[in-house]
Formats: C-alpha cells, sequence, structure tokens
C-alpha cells in the first residue's frame, strides 16, 4: 500500500466498521497536553472515525527513509502541530517541535505480506506527545472489534498471525512496550525525544492525495516547518533497503535508526563505548576491532563487535540474529531476528578489509 492512499480508504473502511460517516470535530489541542490523558484514543480527535483509517485533516501523514524495525509491523505515522505555531529546522538531531506536538504511529499487519493493503488488524496506536514538562509517551492498543484503542501504561503481549512476503505462517507474541520500555527507547541524556523525526530521514517524497511531494519542502509549504533549506541542501539518510545505494550508507542507516538512540555517546548505551549513530566516524567506537565492555554470554564468547572480514565472528551481528532475551539487540521492541537486516549488516563487515598482520 502506499502511504498516502489510507486516507483514500479511510473513509470507507469507517463506514464499514462503524456504520457511520467520519467526524469533522477538530483535534482536542488543550486534552493532549493536559495532565491526565485520555483512556480512549477517540477522546483527543485525532481521527475522523473510530477505526482510525481517516486521519484528522490537521494530521500530516509522514514516512522515514530508514525506520525502526519491529516484528515486521506496518506503521502509519502522522504530525499534528497545534495552530498558530510551527516546527523549527535542525540540522542535527530531532526538528524542534513546540510544545503541543504529538507524534502518532500506529503498528499494523495483513493477513498476507503478499497482500498489505488487505485485511489489515491495527495492534496499537502510540502517542509521543510534547507536554509543556517535556515529552510523554502513550500506548493505546486495539480490541478484536477494531473500533476503541484502549490506554496500556503497563503494557501487554498480543497474539498476531501473519503469513510473511514468502508465504510462511508467523505467529508471535507481539510486545506492546509499558512506560518504562519507551523511556529507554527515546531517552536521551535522560529525557525523552523523538527518535525517527529527523531533517535528514525526511527528506525523501511523499504520495499525497495530489500526488508525490518532498515531505520537508510540504511541511514547508503548509506553514508547519519554518527554517529549512531546499531539500536538495539537506542531507539525505540511506534507506536501507534500497540496493541500489552503497552498501556502506545502507548499513550505517540501519544501524544509527534501530541501535544508535541507545549505542550513542548521550544515550543509555554510552558506557559500552559502542556507537552507531550515522555521524560517529570513530572506526572503534564503530565496533571494528573493538572489544565488549561485558564477555560472556551477551557476547557469545566472540572477542570484537566487528571483525572485519568475519560476519560470522562479529558480537554485532551475532546479537541481531538472536532472539533469546539478554543475547538479542535491540532487547525491546522485536521478538523476531530481521532477517534482512542480519544479510545485509553481514555483507557489509564482509565487505570490510581486515587489518593488515602486524609483523
Amino acid at each position: 500500500m502506499k502511504r498516502g492512499a489510507i486516507g483514500a480508504i479511510g473513509f470507507v473502511c469507517a463506514l464499514l466498521l462503524t456504520g457511520t460517516a467520519p467526524s469533522d470535530t477538530p483535534v482536542d489541542a488543550a486534552l493532549l497536553v493536559a495532565d491526565d490523558p485520555a483512556p480512549t484514543l477517540d477522546r483527543y480527535h485525532l481521527f475522523r472515525d473510530a477505526a482510525a483509517r481517516e486521519p484528522n485533516a490537521a494530521l500530516v501523514p509522514y514516512t522515514l527513509n530508514t525506520p525502526l524495525f519491529s516484528d515486521y509491523a506496518l506503521k502509519f505515522r502522522y504530525l499534528f502541530v497545534p495552530p498558530g505555531r510551527t516546527v523549527a529546522y535542525r540540522e542535527q538531531g530531532a526538528l524542534d517541535f513546540p510544545v503541543g506536538t504529538t507524534l502518532v504511529k500506529t503498528f499494523a499487519y495483513p493477513a498476507d505480506f503478499r497482500s498489505p493493503d488487505e485485511k489489515l488488524r491495527f495492534i496499537e496506536t502510540r502517542l509521543l506527545i510534547h507536554k509543556p514538562q517535556g515529552w510523554v509517551a502513550l500506548t493505546y492498543v486495539w480490541n478484536d472489534a477494531q473500533d476503541q484503542a484502549v490506554l496500556k501504561r503497563a503494557g501487554v503481549r498480543v497474539p498476531v498471525s501473519f503469513i510473511d512476503v514468502s508465504g510462511a505462517e508467523q505467529r508471535i507474541d507481539y510486545q506492546v512496550p509499558n512506560v518504562n520500555q519507551c523511556k529507554e527507547c527515546h531517552s536521551l541524556s535522560g529525557a525523552i525525544v523523538p527518535i525517527g523525526p529527523k531533517a535528514r530521514n525526511l527528506n525523501r517524497d511523499y504520495v499525497y492525495a495530489d500526488g508525490a511531494e518532498n515531505q520537508l519542502a510540504h511541511w514547508t509549504k503548509l506553514g508547519v516547518l519554518q527554517g529549512a533549506p531546499q531539500p536538495s541542501a539537506v542531507a539525505r539518510l540511506p534507506q536501507w533497503d534500497d540496493a541500489t545505494a552503497p552498501l556502506e550508507g545502507r548499513s550505517r542507516a540501519y544501524l544509527d535508526v534501530n541501535c544508535g538512540h541507545c549505542h550513542s555517546r548521550a544515550g543509555l548505551a554510552s558506557n559500552s563505548g559502542l556507537y552507531l549513530t550515522f555521524e560517529e566516524s570513530d572506526p572503534t567506537a564503530l565496533g571494528i576491532g573493538k572489544r565488549p565492555v561485558a564477555a560472556g554470554k551477551g557476547s557469545g564468547d566472540l572477542l570484537f563487535s566487528i571483525v572485519p572480514g568475519h560476519p560470522e565472528q562479529s558480537i554485532l551481528v551475532y546479537r541481531m540474529a538472536s532472539t533469546e532475551p539478554g543475547v538479542m539487540m535491540p532487547q525491546i521492541g522485536r521478538t523476531l531476528s530481521h532477517k534482512e537486516a542480519v544479510a545485509l549488516i553481514s555483507e557489509y563487515i564482509s565487505s570490510l578489509k581486515p587489518a593488515p598482520a602486524r609483523n
């Protein structure tokens, strides 16, 4: 499914699921920043229908060059900025979102990934709200009828089954994160921050209802974004699954988005000395020839994070391929190994030249 198409099918889905036409009620911006969160997602009026297939006109859909892997879930992302406020451009890090900004992300699975736009089941909708005291993460879990999402602070496991792109059946216990787990991934220098919406990760086209347009240019045209240069002057994070792009850039982009939020100099894993952000330039910090801080189970008794030319000897690949608690990385947000990403990083490490032997 083209991400811009969900709005087009939303009206029909709303009628089928609720029997009523979508509402034109404005987004409740005051409730979003209130101290007490709404018990159900519909109270915010972020969507025009109970099934959340038709976004409110005030929401701007968006996508990312390289997204976070979440057990192959499809994700539908939207931005809400309160009327009269704007997002300030930043070259590095997440854009400067004003108080009241809400990032909306729905996780969904089709019955069969070979037909991804059919029989979609919504699992959860996460809100990242910029309140006066800082960013707050809330998770709303969808019921079986797909007509209401309820706030779940403690997290929950949801049985999910689907047919993957190879035609094989998959069954997982999908993990909806609790509040503390949200903080783990979104923590930077002790504060919760957005991960994905950086200028370089947003610098790509999106298929809107009236055609494709660069997202940064579109946000500027809408008056939502201020201070952004022309997209051609903005760095662009590679798309990890674009086989026509350079291997190193694709691999670094994947590690940046999926690992770099913790493995950075200001992240929760800063004491590991392994820094996987796209900006990092120190080969040792990137894991090349780097010994782990703690050996043992988590390292699989391997000696280095990355052994150039040898993915089978590299802790990084070992932990990405694992689904064992205490070994797998990332530790939360997935129950499956991302096979395609493991293959990508293995190919990248294989392409690295071993250090010259010392005499």
